[in-house]
Protein backbone atom coordinates (compact mmCIF):
# COMPACT_ATOMS: atom_id res chain seq x y z
CA UNK A 1 0.00 0.00 0.00
CA UNK A 2 0.73 3.54 -0.78
CA UNK A 3 -0.38 4.45 2.96
CA UNK A 4 -1.66 2.68 5.54
CA UNK A 5 -3.71 4.49 8.87
CA UNK A 6 -4.54 3.11 11.76
CA UNK A 7 -7.66 4.66 13.52
CA UNK A 8 -9.25 4.34 16.52
CA UNK A 9 -12.80 5.39 16.76
CA UNK A 10 -12.11 7.91 13.84
CA UNK A 11 -8.97 8.83 15.33
CA UNK A 12 -5.33 8.30 14.31
CA UNK A 13 -3.49 6.26 16.14
CA UNK A 14 -0.23 5.89 13.67
CA UNK A 15 0.47 6.29 9.79
CA UNK A 16 3.04 4.96 7.53
CA UNK A 17 3.77 5.84 4.13
CA UNK A 18 6.07 4.75 1.12
CA UNK A 19 9.21 7.00 0.82
CA UNK A 20 7.99 8.24 -2.67
CA UNK A 21 4.18 9.20 -1.41
CA UNK A 22 6.34 10.85 1.56
CA UNK A 23 8.54 12.77 -1.34
CA UNK A 24 5.68 13.71 -3.30
CA UNK A 25 3.50 15.80 -0.69
CA UNK A 26 2.03 16.35 1.88
CA UNK A 27 -0.78 14.81 3.69
CA UNK A 28 -2.96 17.25 4.63
CA UNK A 29 -4.73 17.56 7.86
CA UNK A 30 -8.24 18.33 5.69
CA UNK A 31 -7.51 14.92 3.49
CA UNK A 32 -6.54 12.76 6.92
CA UNK A 33 -9.76 14.04 8.22
CA UNK A 34 -11.69 13.01 4.92
CA UNK A 35 -10.37 9.20 5.45
CA UNK A 36 -11.22 9.04 9.02
CA UNK A 37 -14.49 10.23 8.56
CA UNK A 38 -15.54 8.32 5.58
CA UNK A 39 -13.29 4.92 6.99
CA UNK A 40 -11.91 5.19 9.95
CA UNK A 41 -14.90 5.50 12.66
CA UNK A 42 -15.90 1.81 12.18
CA UNK A 43 -18.46 2.24 8.77
CA UNK A 44 -16.10 0.26 6.84
CA UNK A 45 -15.37 -2.84 9.81
CA UNK A 46 -19.00 -2.73 10.33
CA UNK A 47 -19.41 -3.54 6.74
CA UNK A 48 -16.48 -6.26 6.71
CA UNK A 49 -14.06 -5.50 4.46
CA UNK A 50 -14.55 -2.02 2.70
CA UNK A 51 -12.90 -1.45 -1.47
CA UNK A 52 -13.72 1.83 -2.69
CA UNK A 53 -12.11 4.55 -4.76
CA UNK A 54 -11.03 7.55 -2.69
CA UNK A 55 -9.56 11.45 -3.94
CA UNK A 56 -7.31 13.74 -1.53
CA UNK A 57 -7.77 16.67 -2.70
CA UNK A 58 -5.21 18.34 -1.13
CA UNK A 59 -3.08 15.58 -1.67
CA UNK A 60 -3.77 15.11 -5.41
CA UNK A 61 -7.29 16.57 -7.06
CA UNK A 62 -6.87 15.09 -10.11
CA UNK A 63 -6.46 11.57 -8.87
CA UNK A 64 -7.38 8.97 -6.33
CA UNK A 65 -6.17 5.89 -4.40
CA UNK A 66 -8.41 2.70 -3.96
CA UNK A 67 -8.83 2.22 -0.05
CA UNK A 68 -9.57 -0.83 1.71
CA UNK A 69 -10.93 -0.16 5.27
CA UNK A 70 -11.21 -3.27 8.00
CA UNK A 71 -11.61 -4.17 11.44
CA UNK A 72 -9.24 -5.50 13.58
CA UNK A 73 -9.62 -8.05 16.22
CA UNK A 74 -12.48 -9.69 17.67
CA UNK A 75 -15.76 -8.45 18.78
CA UNK A 76 -14.43 -7.63 22.23
CA UNK A 77 -11.55 -5.38 20.35
CA UNK A 78 -13.94 -3.42 18.02
CA UNK A 79 -13.02 -0.06 17.30
CA UNK A 80 -9.83 -0.43 16.18
CA UNK A 81 -9.85 -0.03 11.92
CA UNK A 82 -6.97 -0.65 9.22
CA UNK A 83 -7.09 1.78 6.42
CA UNK A 84 -4.66 1.27 3.48
CA UNK A 85 -4.32 3.19 -0.17
CA UNK A 86 -3.43 1.17 -2.73
CA UNK A 87 -2.13 3.05 -6.82
CA UNK A 88 -3.09 -0.59 -7.68
CA UNK A 89 -7.02 -1.01 -9.05
CA UNK A 90 -6.90 -4.83 -8.53
CA UNK A 91 -5.07 -4.55 -4.92
CA UNK A 92 -7.91 -5.76 -3.05
CA UNK A 93 -6.63 -9.29 -2.21
CA UNK A 94 -3.25 -7.58 -1.27
CA UNK A 95 -4.27 -5.14 0.55
CA UNK A 96 -6.63 -8.08 2.48
CA UNK A 97 -3.51 -9.95 2.91
CA UNK A 98 -1.48 -7.19 4.53
CA UNK A 99 -4.14 -6.74 7.19
CA UNK A 100 -4.15 -10.15 8.33
CA UNK A 101 -0.54 -9.85 8.77
CA UNK A 102 -0.78 -7.21 10.72
CA UNK A 103 -3.61 -8.41 12.65
CA UNK A 104 -1.52 -11.50 13.35
CA UNK A 105 1.35 -9.35 14.54
CA UNK A 106 -0.38 -7.04 16.66
CA UNK A 107 -2.34 -9.70 18.49
CA UNK A 108 0.54 -11.93 19.01
CA UNK A 109 2.64 -8.90 20.66
CA UNK A 110 -0.78 -8.12 22.82
CA UNK A 111 -1.03 -4.26 21.00
CA UNK A 112 -4.41 -5.25 19.65
CA UNK A 113 -5.90 -5.80 23.08
CA UNK A 114 -4.33 -2.95 24.56
CA UNK A 115 -5.72 -0.32 21.76
CA UNK A 116 -9.09 -1.94 22.14
CA UNK A 117 -8.64 -1.01 26.10
CA UNK A 118 -7.45 2.25 25.45
CA UNK A 119 -10.29 2.73 23.30
CA UNK A 120 -12.86 1.58 25.83
CA UNK A 121 -11.47 3.56 28.33
CA UNK A 122 -11.21 6.62 26.87
CA UNK A 123 -8.03 7.90 24.99
CA UNK A 124 -8.30 11.70 25.33
CA UNK A 125 -7.33 13.84 28.02
CA UNK A 126 -9.16 16.50 29.95
CA UNK A 127 -8.51 20.09 29.56
CA UNK A 128 -7.51 20.14 33.36
CA UNK A 129 -4.27 17.24 32.29
CA UNK A 130 -2.11 20.62 31.88
CA UNK A 131 -2.13 21.65 35.51
CA UNK A 132 -4.07 24.96 34.42
CA UNK A 133 -7.55 24.86 35.96
CA UNK A 134 -9.13 28.00 34.45
CA UNK A 135 -8.57 26.69 30.81
CA UNK A 136 -12.00 25.52 29.65
CA UNK A 137 -10.51 23.85 26.68
CA UNK A 138 -8.22 24.92 23.19
CA UNK A 139 -6.48 23.74 20.19
CA UNK A 140 -3.07 23.36 19.54
CA UNK A 141 -1.21 23.03 16.02
CA UNK A 142 2.56 22.93 15.83
CA UNK A 143 4.09 24.43 12.78
CA UNK A 144 7.67 23.40 13.79
CA UNK A 145 9.42 19.92 13.95
CA UNK A 146 10.97 17.01 12.69
CA UNK A 147 10.59 17.09 8.41
CA UNK A 148 8.50 13.83 8.64
CA UNK A 149 5.80 15.67 11.45
CA UNK A 150 5.72 18.66 8.98
CA UNK A 151 4.72 15.93 6.10
CA UNK A 152 1.75 14.95 8.81
CA UNK A 153 0.54 18.22 10.30
CA UNK A 154 -1.42 17.51 13.11
CA UNK A 155 -3.16 19.44 16.47
CA UNK A 156 -4.42 18.76 19.45
CA UNK A 157 -7.09 19.62 22.05
CA UNK A 158 -8.71 17.76 25.10
CA UNK A 159 -11.93 16.11 25.76
CA UNK A 160 -14.72 18.44 25.45
CA UNK A 161 -16.23 19.25 29.30
CA UNK A 162 -18.65 21.24 30.62
CA UNK A 163 -20.32 23.91 29.73
CA UNK A 164 -19.46 22.46 26.12
CA UNK A 165 -21.49 19.02 26.76
CA UNK A 166 -23.98 19.65 24.23
CA UNK A 167 -24.04 19.62 20.70
CA UNK A 168 -25.05 22.90 20.33
CA UNK A 169 -22.46 24.79 22.65
CA UNK A 170 -20.06 22.81 21.20
CA UNK A 171 -20.86 24.05 17.49
CA UNK A 172 -21.15 27.93 19.31
CA UNK A 173 -17.46 27.28 20.68
CA UNK A 174 -16.18 25.89 17.56
CA UNK A 175 -17.83 28.92 15.58
CA UNK A 176 -16.26 31.53 18.44
CA UNK A 177 -12.82 29.16 17.20
CA UNK A 178 -13.75 29.93 13.51
CA UNK A 179 -14.07 33.65 14.27
CA UNK A 180 -10.84 34.32 15.70
CA UNK A 181 -8.94 31.82 12.82
CA UNK A 182 -10.07 34.33 10.51
CA UNK A 183 -9.20 37.48 12.68
CA UNK A 184 -5.85 36.37 12.94
CA UNK A 185 -5.79 35.06 8.93
CA UNK A 186 -7.04 38.41 8.16
CA UNK A 187 -5.27 38.97 5.00
CA UNK A 188 -6.52 42.96 5.39
CA UNK A 189 -5.00 43.25 9.20
CA UNK A 190 -3.27 39.88 10.31
CA UNK A 191 -2.67 39.24 13.92
CA UNK A 192 -0.25 37.36 16.34
CA UNK A 193 -2.19 37.77 19.62
CA UNK A 194 -6.08 38.01 19.47
CA UNK A 195 -7.93 38.45 23.17
CA UNK A 196 -11.94 38.14 22.92
CA UNK A 197 -14.51 38.56 25.71
CA UNK A 198 -17.63 36.63 24.22
CA UNK A 199 -20.95 36.61 25.73
CA UNK A 200 -20.18 33.03 27.92
CA UNK A 201 -15.96 32.98 28.18
CA UNK A 202 -13.13 34.54 27.14
CA UNK A 203 -11.12 33.54 24.40
CA UNK A 204 -7.20 34.13 22.74
CA UNK A 205 -5.31 33.69 19.68
CA UNK A 206 -1.53 33.38 20.28
CA UNK A 207 0.46 32.47 16.38
CA UNK A 208 3.67 32.48 16.22
CA UNK A 209 6.07 30.90 13.37
CA UNK A 210 6.46 28.06 15.87
CA UNK A 211 2.42 26.72 16.61
CA UNK A 212 -1.33 28.09 16.62
CA UNK A 213 -3.28 28.49 19.43
CA UNK A 214 -6.80 28.67 20.30
CA UNK A 215 -8.12 28.54 23.49
CA UNK A 216 -10.95 29.05 25.90
CA UNK A 217 -11.57 30.43 29.57
CA UNK A 218 -14.31 31.06 32.22
CA UNK A 219 -15.58 34.73 30.84
CA UNK A 220 -13.73 36.70 34.04
CA UNK A 221 -10.07 35.73 32.83
CA UNK A 222 -7.81 38.80 31.89
CA UNK A 223 -5.60 38.56 29.11
CA UNK A 224 -2.42 38.87 31.59
CA UNK A 225 -4.15 36.17 32.94
CA UNK A 226 -5.12 33.95 30.10
CA UNK A 227 -1.48 34.71 28.29
CA UNK A 228 0.36 33.39 31.99
CA UNK A 229 -2.00 29.85 31.70
CA UNK A 230 -1.01 29.44 28.06
CA UNK A 231 2.37 30.10 28.79
CA UNK A 232 2.40 26.63 31.16
CA UNK A 233 0.42 24.90 28.64
CA UNK A 234 2.94 25.74 26.38
CA UNK A 235 5.25 24.12 28.60
CA UNK A 236 3.34 21.18 28.78
CA UNK A 237 2.68 20.76 25.62
CA UNK A 238 6.27 20.79 24.68
CA UNK A 239 6.40 18.34 27.28
CA UNK A 240 4.54 15.71 26.38
CA UNK A 241 4.77 16.55 22.77
CA UNK A 242 6.20 12.84 22.14
CA UNK A 243 2.72 11.59 23.54
CA UNK A 244 0.72 14.06 22.03
CA UNK A 245 2.31 13.85 18.34
CA UNK A 246 3.26 11.41 15.57
CA UNK A 247 6.90 12.83 15.63
CA UNK A 248 8.44 10.68 12.97
CA UNK A 249 5.47 8.96 10.86
CA UNK A 250 7.32 6.14 9.27
CA UNK A 251 8.14 5.23 5.34
CA UNK A 252 8.45 2.13 3.93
Amino acid sequence: PALAVLAARGRLVTAARQRALAEGGRLCASDLHLLLNLLGGGAGAGAGEVWTPVCLPRFNPDGYFYAYAARLGEEEEEGVTLILLSTEREGFYAAAACRRQLEDTLRAQGWLAELAAAVRGGAGYGPSRPGAPELRHFLYKPLEGPEEMQQLPQFTSPELEEPYTSEEEQHRLFDLYHYLHSRVHSPHRPLRLLYHVAEKETLLAWVTSKFELYSCFSPLVTKAGAIAVLTKLLRWLKKEEDWLFIRYPAPF
